[in-house]
């Protein structure tokens, strides 16, 4: 088993509350703006350390006096906001578990996580919310209150919790350990059934000390700001709170899609952070809105001199004279005006969740704004490795995080030693024997490992394709390089026992007709009619091609099919980080798979 490990340079202390971490940022600049979000006048709005601190503390003196004891699991279900931070900090410093749930959840799915890890009271954003919690609520016998945060559930919280001391509250954070758990996070299923995924505090403290540690350009120079727009629900999202209030980071805090390109015009972050997906959006927006004539061709020019610049400045050598000029002209006329898009202060920006193309990271690093790739699992309590903001290598997931260890075991398997491994799976022991085996989790991920320890993602264990001929071979390139499309939402690449290799395309209709519009082209009116439209189906086919470029002819995409339909979490089709759930979408689409796709031969 080859192995790299990467030592820390100074101790941490992980046997304390994940309040700690809040407790010394109030300490060591009080004043200092920490959490800042959107109020109903549209006008940001701030908390300063010691004002964020102090209404945690009111919060949780409010579940004391109602008597959540330690080890009672609340739960969350709400769109990412300030409130869900408070009474996530609230519960896990009285030693209380949060136990997130998606917004996005189905009533069936709310009553699976409620009975699997016994949660005693619900936080939903909104009346709304309340029928798919009130429909199986019967069915949840430890479910004793439900509270709606937008009809003054925290201010009511924090009114019972008046007669509760300071010595009261303090007592409950110092009962608490390193080890104990601090929330169980139920994974968003891209198969099967959730899994609950027992986080501890000393997961948690372990991996914001030392993800700060690891990128102080990002945590500690200047006045770092971080627009956080992902749902709270995901690991990554509470990975990158606790990293704000670890390190000197303002954390800007939305979740309204629609107007994040102008909120990050008014908060101007110095660094954000997304899915692949969303870069890829902003690129395809800007193409699109560049059009065809002389805006298309300066704009296709200066896409491909930044592509060209990244590749060689990746490859360590001298940029040639006139692609150097060439860069300097586009810099000025092209990426500084794109770069103005997030704000004009963001320096990096961090990729993870899934494959990033690299066709996207080149043109974000030849603009000007290197793509962090990144790596982790619920499992890691997110981050486990980063590429460096000096040396960072387009194509591999970086550096393990300090403090944590890496391995490809002998069949290719990376696996992860680190003190934020969890503590286990939630009511399935057998799985946790399995999984992490002598403090080694085990991924499910391909993966290799360089001399300098950067580590490359090469595919996913239980999506590897196995051809009828023999042919082993790992979707996730083909599918990121397909999804780089402008008019691509998803692509789901199968061929496991089949005679070739074949693609499930999704569109998004929205994106399709800008894409048209910018071509001249004539709208479509629904999915069915941009399936058979045959603009749309050469840019596919373009695609296609581009994508096969990746691979051997054997390990090409042969056939595709576009289906009418948009994959979305409400009919499950993807998870709320933007993956497909490939086992669902092969179901689904099964009689497509069978009967057109891989029809038998007619003789």
């Amino acid at each position: 088993m080859q192995e790299y490990s990467r030592p820390l340079d100074e101790s941490i202390d992980t046997d304390v509350n994940v309040f700690s971490l809040l407790e010394e940022r109030a300490e060591r600049n009080p004043n200092g703006s920490l959490v800042e979000y959107i109020g109903a006048d549209g006008v940001w709005k701030s908390y300063t350390a010691q004002e964020f601190r102090d209404k945690v503390i009111a919060v949780a003196k409010g579940f004391i006096a109602r008597g959540v004891m330690p080890g009672d699991a609340v739960s969350i279900i709400a769109h990412t906001s300030w409130q869900w931070t408070i009474l996530d900090m609230a519960i896990m410093s009285i030693g209380a578990l949060t136990v997130p749930i998606y917004e996005t959840s189905s009533s069936l799915q709310i009553q699976h996580i409620v009975q699997d890890s016994q949660v005693c009271s619900i936080f939903v954003e909104s009346p709304e919310m309340l029928p798919k919690v009130e429909a199986v609520q019967e069915e949840c016998p430890t479910l004793h209150d439900v509270y709606v945060m937008n009809r003054g559930a925290i201010d009511a919280c924090i009114e019972y919790g008046k007669a509760v001391t300071d010595a009261e509250f303090y007592e409950r954070v110092h009962a608490v350990n390193g080890s104990d758990i601090a929330t169980i996070v139920y994974t968003s299923g891209s198969t099967g059934e959730p899994k609950g995924i027992e986080l501890t505090h000393s997961n948690f403290v372990f991996i914001a000390k030392s993800g700060v540690i690891s990128m102080p350009d990002i945590a500690l120079k200047g006045s770092p700001r971080l627009l956080l727009f992902l749902s709270l629900a995901h690991v990554f999202a509470r990975f990158m709170q606790l990293f704000c209030f670890a390190g000197n980071i303002t954390l800007g805090l939305t979740s309204n899609l629609k107007t994040v390109l102008s909120d990050f015009q008014t908060f101007k972050p110095t660094f954000i952070l997304g899915v692949p997906r969303i870069f890829e959006k902003i690129y395809n927006a800007a193409s699109q809105k560049a059009g065809r004539g002389v805006k298309g061709f300066i704009f296709a020019y200066a896409s491909k001199v930044a592509r060209e610049w990244s590749r060689a400045q990746q490859s360590s050598s001298m940029v040639p004279p006139m692609l150097a000029l060439s860069h300097s002209i586009c810099k000025k006329l092209v990426y500084a005006p794109l770069l103005h898009v997030f704000g004009g202060s963001v320096s990096y920006a961090i990729s993870g969740g899934a494959p990033l193309d690299l066709s996207i990271a080149h043109f974000f690093n030849g603009i000007g704004l290197p793509l962090l790739e990144g790596y982790g699992m619920t499992e890691t309590c997110a981050p486990s490795m980063v590429n460096p903001t000096t040396g960072y290598r387009i194509g591999t997931v970086g550096l393990p995080v300090k403090g944590v260890s890496v391995a490809i075991a002998d069949d290719g398997e990376l696996c992860i030693k680190s003190p934020a491994v969890c503590k286990g799976y939630h009511n399935n022991p057998e799985l946790t024997k399995q999984q992490i085996v002598n403090g080694w989790l085990h991924t499910g991920d391909f993966g290799s490992l360089d001399d300098d320890g950067f580590v490359r993602i090469t595919g996913r264990k239980k999506d590897l394709i196995i051809t009828a001929g023999g042919k082993n071979l790992s979707p996730n390139a083909l599918e990121a390089s397909l999804m780089s499309s402008p008019i691509i939402s998803q692509a789901v690449v199968i061929g496991d026992r089949k005679p070739f290799v074949s693609a499930i395309i999704a569109l998004d209709l929205s994106e399709v007709n800008t894409w048209l519009s910018s071509r001249g082209a004539c709208p479509v009116r629904s999915l069915k009619e941009a399936s058979h439209n045959g603009i749309v189906r050469a840019e596919v086919e373009r695609a296609v091609s581009k994508a096969n470029e990746l691979v051997s002819r054997a390990e090409s995409i042969r056939k595709f099919e576009i289906v009418p339909d948009e994959f979305t979490q409400a009919n499950g089709l993807i998870t709320p980080s933007l993956k497909a759930r490939r086992q669902v979408v092969v179901e689904r689409y099964n009689d497509l798979i069978e009967h057109v796709i891989y029809a038998p031969r007619k003789r």
